[in-house]
């Protein structure tokens, strides 16, 4: 009989109680795959757009989009890992909320021994989409200001201390003042609790009028309107999330009224398509969590039997810096 691996899969768009328990087989690896058993799982904003239909996947399917853990069997052509090996990843196809899995090997890589698998399954998909959005998305350099929405979020406190360590000042947006606390302790310099502050007359105050040079904003519908009006001319949109709900369609002129503004919707998985460029920026994470300028925060923990009140928390948003499921 082939050994099987528990492994979360959902039926049909829903809620977090479409989501079960099944045991899937587990094969062996083959050219340019891998097989891993995951020591730890990270939960991402992804996985509950994909459990919901708003990113729609064929059904029935898997979830979970990073993890870390032991490499156990590699197939022909893999190099860069080998049996034994600590690994971590954040790559397609969803499947990562399981005991172990067969996947192709490219976006998957080797984990320092000074960082943990909890530390891994954290950080991958959030700190990768931090490095994307600071060094491949539009130049950014020391004495920036950008405006970053939900910053003490699992991506957003990465982003403070990533920006504290190069120079650039985030003024970050939260729901609570422990929330703003949370991410002014981790290296904004400014935090605006949307709930009591207007946040574009604020972000206008703290730069005398000016504008930031760029906004991050994983919010989407219910922040997208004023984070437009909270950039200097010329200066860049980055949409990368849907939290509060898709953008409505946008009339490409209003960018032109608005100063000559610049809007892209970029996907941390075109840039790790390329073996190469996900291995680069893989290394330039762990460089920076080695050295100490960004420490991975893990404030919730739940066990893989509990991944429908681990969704739940995170779209409530009870959770403060990254979740991990564990095994």
């Amino acid at each position: 009989m082939s050994e099987t691996a528990r492994t979360v899969v959902f039926d049909t768009p829903g809620g977090p109680e479409v989501m079960r328990i099944e045991d899937r087989p587990l094969g062996e690896p083959g050219p340019g795959q891998l097989r891993i058993r995951h020591r730890a799982i990270g939960l991402n904003f992804i996985d509950t757009y994909q459990r919901s239909g708003l990113y729609p996947l064929a059904l029935p399917h898997p979830l979970g989009m990073e993890a870390a853990g032991v490499v156990e069997a590699v197939g022909e052509g893999v190099t860069h890992l080998k049996p034994g090996d600590r690994a971590a990843y954040a790559c397609q196809p969803p499947g990562a909320y399981t005991e172990a899995r067969v996947m192709d090997a490219a976006q998957v890589c080797p984990l320092p021994g000074p960082i943990s698998f909890e530390q891994g399954a954290a950080m991958m998909l959030k700190g990768m989409t931090v490095e994307y959005l600071f060094h491949r998305t539009t130049p950014l350099k020391r004495g920036d200001t950008v405006l970053f929405h939900a910053a003490a979020g699992g991506v957003g406190l990465i982003a403070c201390q990533w920006a504290r360590s190069e120079g650039i000042t985030l003024i970050g947006t939260a729901g609570t003042d422990a929330k703003c606390r949370l991410a002014l302790d981790h290296g904004a310099s400014h935090c605006i609790n949307y709930r009591s502050e207007d946040f574009v007359e604020r972000v206008r105050d703290l730069t005398g009028g000016r504008g930031v040079d760029a906004v991050m904003d994983s919010v989407g519908k219910d922040t997208f309107d004023g984070s437009l009006d909270c950039l200097k001319p010329l200066g860049m949109m980055m949409s990368f999330g849907s939290a509060s709900g898709p953008v409505p369609p946008v009339d490409i002129a209003v960018l032109g009224q608005k100063g000559s503004l610049k809007l892209t919707r970029p996907v941390l998985f075109t840039h790790l398509a390329d073996h190469d460029t996900c291995q680069e920026m893989a290394q330039h994470l762990f460089a920076k969590v080695l050295a100490g300028d960004v420490t991975i925060r893990i404030d919730q923990r739940f066990p893989l039997d509990r991944v429908v009140d681990a969704h739940r928390a995170l779209e409530a948003r009870e959770t403060t810096g990254s979740t991990v499921l564990e095994l």
